[in-house]
């Protein structure tokens, strides 16, 4: 047997069996997911809050509790999340927010907010005009849109 059609017939065999332990690792990533959003869904309650601040920051230096950090895996800790700083209440906490929503959060206004544990699933505004994000162009002309703004070029709109 040729030493091409060998390593040929090695490589298909290895892309075969990736792509099968992708596909079954995926199902139970799916599982895992559709889990979760049930548990969530249970537990969810309508708060009234005061949003304060909102950044991406790490796991670690968002200052939730110590219980949080104990319970996430080690790599979540170095990822950043979307942590939201609101007023609940008499307290403030740190709360992290569902990554759909969170260009929606306004900041500094008080609003209504669906939280399940320290999980922010939706938020609606409560007084004044809820903010909408605005959409930024992207892509090459945008780019030379901003560098010509830059340069003085173009008037700022």
């Amino acid at each position: 047997m040729p030493k091409g059609l060998l390593i040929t017939i090695i490589i298909a065999a290895v892309l075969i069996a990736v792509i099968i332990v992708l596909y079954f690792l995926g199902k139970k990533a799916q599982k895992r997911q559709a889990e979760q959003e049930e548990q969530i869904a249970q537990y969810k309650q309508t708060v009234s809050m005061l949003i304060i601040d909102k950044k991406r920051m790490r796991l670690i230096d968002a200052g939730l509790p110590q219980a949080v950090l104990d319970q996430s895996p080690k790599l979540m800790r170095r990822a950043k999340l979307p942590i939201v700083k609101a007023k609940v209440g008499p307290q403030i906490m740190s709360l992290v927010c569902d990554e759909k929503i969170f260009d929606q959060v306004p900041v500094k206004k008080e609003v209504k907010a669906v939280v399940s544990g320290i999980y922010i699933t939706e938020v609606k505004g409560l007084h004044g005009k809820n903010n909408k994000p605005v959409e930024q162009k992207k892509g090459f002309k945008a780019w030379v849109e901003k560098m010509q703004v830059k340069a003085g070029a173009k008037s700022v709109k």
